[in-house]
């Protein structure tokens, strides 16, 4: 067994330090023209520990990029939103490689989708954002990323 495994935890449960460390990361991925010492000044950490920290935390999205997602989605049983779901994955860039779609029940249709994320150039929270705007998505989850 590694002696150092990996867990996916929730930002909201994430000690203090370490979202500060994922803000300045963060900040410093947007904006190349900060500095590391303005970056961890404006969130209130030193450097160092900024550089103890900085390489053991990574946003879920980036460990997906590129990757095979599978989503699942509660759509409303109307015409054209399964339709609208996969023109947006399109001019996204996504693959699709698989749907599955459950019968309509009480308006509900629940649709999982799996998808070759290699050519997004959103990370997948964004593209998560992007669907839960269309109309007719009531939900939009990751299950699975292979």
């Amino acid at each position: 067994m590694n002696d150092d495994p990996y867990y996916l935890i929730r930002y909201s449960q994430l000690p203090e330090i370490m979202r500060r460390v994922a803000k300045v990361s963060d900040r410093l991925k947007r904006n190349p023209t900060v500095s590391v010492i303005e970056a961890t000044t404006s969130v209130g950490i030193s450097r160092s520990a900024y550089y103890k920290y900085k390489d053991a935390i990574v946003p879920f999205h980036a460990t997906v990029q590129g990757k095979i997602v599978t989503l699942s989605l509660t759509l409303r049983d109307e015409s054209g939103v399964l339709s609208n779901v996969l023109n947006k994955l399109a001019s996204l860039n996504g693959n699709i490689l698989t749907i599955n779609q459950s019968l309509p029940l009480q308006g509900i249709a629940n649709v999982i989708i799996s998808m070759d994320t290699r050519l997004i150039d959103l990370d997948i929270d964004s593209v998560i954002e992007v669907l839960h705007l269309l109309d007719g998505v009531d939900h939009v989850a990751i299950v699975g990323q292979g």
